[in-house]
């Protein structure tokens, strides 16, 4: 029996990068998974938390309840670590005490970001239709690394893909300097943040700089674009998804 997937979207996603959606909805199905999209979706309700409005993320995060219904042998898929993290940590503030509290830990022990899904959950460990050829360093995000304790998952599903190969850059653990509106109140440091760690995927000699979150991604790319820096950002999932 096919494994019932419910997938979120998030706003980055959504908006900017569809095609990323779209390829791990692609990898999904190809390893059996009965993907089911929700057309009423919207924001986890990360944005306005991070800025301070507390009470108006709440408002979204009821929503994100309501669209994702507790359903048995039912998970949440979602290319994010970040909004992952939001809802399995940051809704727990949200909720404490109030009457969503029950519904919110339901939700809390299903859902997972795409390469934590594959590997910790159903035992996949490749995708053997991908092809990609060149030498790729990963980047830790922040959200995939300290709120959800991801870190060998997307690796083992990048090392096993035919043809490319891993170079570990200097401090893939530090902050690509994004943070959502950190990048807006503190353009500089944020600007010297991507500096440094696309200096260190250079260094390297890397082709591509993959990642769990289009958020780091996006504001990496910002920086090589506008630098025009010999390297290329990639989500996991367009990678899982190449060459098929």
């Amino acid at each position: 029996m096919p494994t019932a997937v419910d997938i979120f979207i998030p706003c980055f996603v959504d908006q900017l990068f569809p095609n990323t959606a779209m390829n791990m909805v692609k990898v999904l199905e190809a390893v059996g998974c009965e993907v089911h999209y929700n057309n009423n979706q919207t924001c986890c309700g990360q944005p306005a938390y991070n800025a301070g409005y507390k009470a108006e993320s709440r408002e979204v995060a009821c929503k994100f309840l309501d669209d994702f219904p507790n359903e048995p042998g039912r998970y949440i898929v979602s290319p994010s670590a970040s909004c992952v993290g939001m809802v399995r940590n940051s809704y727990a503030e949200l909720f404490d005490g109030s009457p969503e509290q029950g519904r919110y830990h339901g939700t809390q022990r299903r859902i997972f970001e795409m390469t934590e899904f594959l590997v910790d959950v159903l035992g996949i460990t490749s995708i053997p239709q991908a092809r990609l050829s060149g030498t790729y360093t990963y980047h830790d995000s922040c959200s995939a690394l300290r709120e959800c304790g991801i870190k060998e998952a997307p690796r083992r599903l990048l090392d096993a893909v035919p043809g490319l190969e891993r170079l570990e850059m200097a401090e893939n653990e530090t902050c690509c300097g994004f943070g959502g509106t950190f990048a807006v109140k503190f353009e500089a440091i944020s600007v010297a943040m991507a500096e440094q760690k696309v200096e260190h995927a250079l260094a390297t000699g890397a082709n591509y700089i993959i990642s769990t979150d289009t958020s780091c991604l996006m504001h990496l790319d910002a920086y090589i674009r506008r630098e025009k820096k010999p390297i290329k950002t990639l989500h996991v999932a367009d990678v899982l998804a190449s060459g098929w």
